[in-house]
């Protein structure tokens, strides 16, 4: 049994999460896909997506070599470890294959205002599973997961002005716009979605008896 933690603000650095229980615990379904951990045998796919021009438009603008590509596969499965959330590879229910990765990560990313400490959402289509919906799909689910599991961070994403498919899908998926910045010289806007507030303890005393 994995004790998921109820909110990234408590997990600290120096906190030790066993990564093979944890981040090999949480798997989703969707109607059309599985949000599931990564194996190592999804990278062959996985630096095919990054490498694909009409996949990186948006993000970086320029194809992700072999060897960045597993630096990021790597860097989405050490997430986990030290956060208690992270990206999720994203598998077609009907076929099994690689569609893509969508999630959550705190990537310390250097942007004003900054977005440290939040779980910023995410999400990334191989160019087969564009225009299919696929990406709200996975979202929602991840994001009910996040609401039940990690309800305290805020939750953000940021995304390239003109990227105006990925704006309609956090629109939908509830995030609103609050900031307009640059990022590695792309303007940007930041979105959030407010989130559930967090269980509080009853106030009320107890009725049971006490023998």
């Amino acid at each position: 049994m994995c004790n998921i933690p109820q909110s990234a603000d408590s997990i600290g650095l120096n906190d030790r999460i066993d990564a093979l229980t944890f981040a090999d615990s949480v798997t989703l379904e969707t109607p059309r896909l599985r949000l599931r951990p990564y194996r190592a045998d999804d990278f062959e796919s996985y630096a095919r997506m990054w490498a694909a021009p009409e996949v990186v438009r948006f993000i970086g603008g320029a194809p992700v070599s072999r060897e960045a590509a597993w630096t990021r596969f790597l860097r989405q499965i050490g997430i986990w470890r030290y956060l208690g959330f992270g990206f999720f590879v994203l598998e077609d229910r009907g076929s099994g294959a690689f569609v893509g990765e969508a999630g959550f990560h705190d990537l310390r990313r250097t942007i004003a205002p900054s977005i440290e400490g939040t779980m910023e959402a995410g999400w990334v289509l191989a160019p087969a599973a564009h225009g299919r919906g696929l990406a709200e799909e996975a979202m929602r689910a991840a994001i009910a997961w996040a609401d039940r599991v990690h309800p305290g961070p805020r939750m953000t994403c940021i995304i390239q002005i003109e990227h105006a498919a990925s704006l309609r899908v956090a629109s939908k998926l509830g995030f609103a716009p609050y900031a307009e910045t640059t990022y590695h010289g792309d303007p940007v806007k930041m979105l959030e979605r407010s989130r559930p507030a967090p269980p509080q303890a009853s106030l009320e005393p107890s009725t049971s008896a006490i023998e």
